[in-house]
């Protein structure tokens, strides 16, 4: 009886995988899906200035906005640019992939699933270190990602990021400037650009697995049920046997 019960006891508990946090990345962030106002904010960024390139084609409209309580109309009003696309219809993007092939030499990918193929301390990461660099096609190179293709779309909310020599360093040094700092403001203050680039990261962590905001209302749920169910079941097995012995 008593292996019984350990069985039932380490069924009831949820086996967590964590990722070891990469040393080499920059920033880090816990996603918090949870917060609703975040995760409507990450939307609304998303939307206005990734969904142009990127899609979304596994997450719909719809189910966004009932996972994140927002009303139909607020969403077909403000967040829906498209007349050919519906309350209903996946995120999708308007750019032919031909075309963007021809123009980039790739299309951009769909970003339903980076979060979970990158990780969110690299999505944040790299949305925070954008720099400028007048070597590169598009006048930005970034520290996670070296000669990126992709432009610094969040400059206008970040403004113009570039490397300097730390202030402590001497002409006699080695020269290396690699102090990132916003030289042209935009926006947004910095730590109010690096709120705005969470929202939009913890999005991209919810959509990536949009079931997590169900399972952790309906987990603690079915984990008491369980364990009530357990206890009932184990004291009516001892009423049935208690005349066997």
């Amino acid at each position: 009886m008593k292996k019984q019960l350990f069985a039932l006891l380490f069924a009831l508990v949820p086996l967590v995988g964590v990722a070891a946090p990469s040393s080499d990345l920059p920033y880090s962030m816990t996603p918090d899906l949870e917060d609703k106002a975040s995760l409507q904010n990450g939307m609304k960024l998303y939307v206005n200035y990734c969904l142009g390139c990127h899609s979304l084609e596994y997450q719909r409209f719809s189910r966004a906005a009932s996972d994140l309580d927002m009303p139909q109309d607020l969403v077909e009003d403000n967040l829906i640019f498209s007349s050919d696309l519906l309350f209903n219809d996946q995120m999708h993007i308007a750019m032919d992939k031909g075309d963007a092939e021809n123009w980039f030499g790739a299309p951009p990918p769909d970003l339903t699933l980076h979060s979970r193929l990158r990780g969110t301390d690299w999505i944040y990461s790299y949305l925070l270190t954008f720099y400028k660099d007048e070597d590169q096609p598009t006048g930005v190179n970034n520290e996670v990602f070296d000669m990126v293709a992709m432009p610094n779309v969040l400059e206008p909310l970040q403004g113009v990021q570039e490397k300097v020599c730390p202030e402590d360093e001497d002409a006699s040094g080695d020269g290396s400037c690699d102090v990132l700092q916003v030289t042209e403001p935009g926006e947004m203050e910095p730590e109010e650009f690096e709120e705005a680039v969470y929202d939009l990261t913890n999005f991209l962590a919810y959509v990536g697995e949009p079931s997590k905001l169900q399972a952790n209302t309906l987990g603690p749920k079915v984990l008491i049920f369980l364990f009530i169910f357990g206890v009932i079941a184990y004291l009516l097995k001892r009423e049935y046997w208690r005349d066997v012995h």
